[in-house]
């Protein structure tokens, strides 16, 4: 069976750039091509969107393509790192006609954004579990050919949305998924752990997902904080300098920010921040 691990990297974020380095451990270890994304490859028009909305969130799309040569793909946000010895998801999820990710509707509310993409695609019914609206997670997706899901979605559809609605690919995933009636399972919050679930024992999961602040004290934080983790997790595995390059390099970037937002001196800024800011 063909697999592939995918992914979206663009740029030179030097959280990217750790989250690369544990997936290529990952794909390694459970025999899966890594496949990177470091271009846009949909082209999408966002204007004036009523939410947050990034065009590279359409390039999920090329689920599909990838799904003509590989048997099944697992797709993994790049704000993710994957824990060295975390376990085999294609063994732990092994049917071929289901889709498999995280249920988040079970811990968030999700009747707004389900509400928002039926106004504009039309009603449908929407299952629940334990008396929630299912709503799943697109940080991590595992599909395969058989599963269908990526058979139906399409770049007009998310262009009529991507101005409309919050987590637009996310939710047009979820109205398409339960629109054809494929088959979809929720996964264990070790394979996509957010703060949502909150912090404790976070860096137990097999999967750590930093969406939104990811686990800092404010999104700001978010690269330091997720550099600080992945040099304590991949201690001795990858080299030290490459490891404090990358460390070095989020530290510089959160900076620059910290020097736009304060109409302070820059050497007094970074001097307050080396000494309250965890790295």
């Amino acid at each position: 069976m063909k697999k592939a691990l995918f992914t979206l990297a663009i740029g030179n974020n030097p959280m990217y750039k750790a989250a690369l380095h544990s997936f290529k451990h990952y794909a390694q270890k459970i025999g899966a091509d890594l496949i990177v994304s470091d271009q846009l490859h949909y082209k999408i028009d966002i204007v004036d969107p009523k939410f947050n909305a990034s065009p590279a969130w359409t390039e999920k799309l090329r689920i599909g393509e990838l799904l003509k040569e590989y048997d099944r793909v697992l797709y993994v946000d790049s704000d993710i790192i994957i824990q060295p010895d975390a376990r085999d998801i294609f063994e732990m999820y092994q049917d071929l006609d289901t889709t498999y990710w995280l249920n988040e509707g079970l811990i968030k509310d999700r009747k707004a954004d389900i509400s928002h993409i039926c106004n504009v695609l039309g009603e449908q019914n929407w299952p629940s579990e334990k008396n929630m609206l299912t709503y799943y997670n697109a940080g991590v997706i595992l599909t395969s050919r058989e599963a269908g899901l990526f058979e139906v979605t399409n770049l007009e559809e998310l262009q009529r949305l991507c101005n409309e609605i919050s987590f637009y690919e996310q939710s047009y995933f979820n109205y398409c998924l339960h629109k054809h009636g494929f088959k979809h399972q929720g996964i264990d919050k070790t394979f996509n752990h957010m703060d949502m679930f909150g912090s404790d024992g976070y860096l137990e999961a097999d999967f750590i997902h930093y969406a939104g602040k990811g686990y800092a004290k404010t999104s700001r934080r978010r690269d330091v904080q997720f550099l600080k983790d992945f040099s304590a997790i991949y201690d001795g595995i990858l080299p030290a300098d490459e490891i404090k390059k990358l460390k070095d390099e989020a530290w510089q970037a959160y900076l620059q920010v910290i020097y736009k937002k304060y109409p302070l001196p820059n050497m007094l800024i970074k001097l307050f921040t080396e000494r309250f800011v965890p790295r």
